[in-house]
């Protein structure tokens, strides 16, 4: 089964940028898309990064400069059914959970993220279409529904996990354990407990 990566190489998680110059959240959405392709490659699966852009990655690249949708969507017209689609900002993503995901027998499989995203998706149905825009995991499934066909749906802590906001680092350093979590530590950011709540904060900047 073809599995897609959509990856912004260009001005990838400007919602960190509290915490992060450009070149270092380049870095760590690097470090998270290698995170998500090794769980791909140990779950047996074959993954190519749909990228915005040309990147240096042990992984076949496929380049679509875009919008979201409208190369996800190519890249499954091209491909042809049964595909994935497993987003590159999901540094807790493990061989397991995956398989979990290709599993079902169903013309769509969708994973939610906590935030209300689709962070992983397998089309066996030729017809369905994506669009990530908004509350995307419930119009995937409205979108499901309307041509006939039942969504299955994976439950995974490991794949709901998607890095947006600051806030969202704090799981991958209490979870993680590949090469986000390392990148994290080594710019120097750690947990941070205060009024009994997890966040992170940063204790130095690496030049």
């Amino acid at each position: 089964m073809d599995v897609f990566v959509p990856f912004d190489a260009d001005s990838p998680k400007s919602r960190l940028s509290s915490l992060f110059e450009p070149n270092e959240r380049r870095g760590f959405a690097k470090a998270m898309l290698r995170d998500v392709l090794d769980a791909i490659d140990a779950a047996g699966l074959g993954p190519t990064v749909l990228a915005t852009a040309d990147i240096d990655i042990d992984y076949p690249v496929l380049v679509d400069d875009r919008a979201l949708s409208t190369a996800v969507n190519a890249a499954i017209d091209d491909a042809g059914t049964p595909v994935a689609v497993v987003v590159a900002d999901l540094p807790l993503a493990s061989a397991a959970a995956l398989e979990r995901l290709v599993k079902p027998d169903a013309g769509v499989v969708l994973a939610p993220g906590l935030g209300g995203g689709t962070n992983a998706m397998v089309v066996r149905e030729p017809s369905f279409r994506a669009d990530y825009h908004g509350a995307s995991i419930r119009d995937h499934r409205e979108r499901v529904l309307e041509l006939g066909v039942e969504p299955a749906v994976v439950d995974s802590f490991r794949l709901a996990v998607d890095v947006d906001e600051p806030g969202d680092l704090a799981e991958v350093l209490l979870h993680g354990e590949g090469r986000s979590v390392a990148w994290l530590r080594e710019a120097g950011v750690e947990l941070a407990v205060t009024d009994g709540r997890v966040a992170v904060e940063r204790s130095c900047q690496t030049s």
